[in-house]
């Protein structure tokens, strides 16, 4: 059985970030995949603006509220 998990190397040390249920003692195989720096910093930042003009805004807003006028819903009985 394999299982994924995140870790942090510090002083030598590899450091589980996630609960882990191995019984001590239990040899383990140990596969590091460094995150790449564009992956870990940027990425949001460089995605802004990226849908800039691919929806118009104004009539999704108006679309919203057309739907919420046709309510299906049946009035609550208080």
């Amino acid at each position: 059985m394999g299982k994924t998990i995140r870790a942090r190397f510090s002083k030598g040390v590899i450091e589980p970030l996630e609960k882990i249920n191995i019984p001590e003692g239990e040899e383990i195989t140990v596969t590091i995949m460094e995150v790449p720096l564009k992956h870990r910093k940027g990425s949001f930042e460089k995605s802004a603006g990226a849908w800039k003009g691919t929806i118009d805004a104004e009539k999704l807003i108006e679309n919203i509220y057309a739907d919420r006028l046709l309510s299906t819903r049946e009035e609550p009985r208080l």
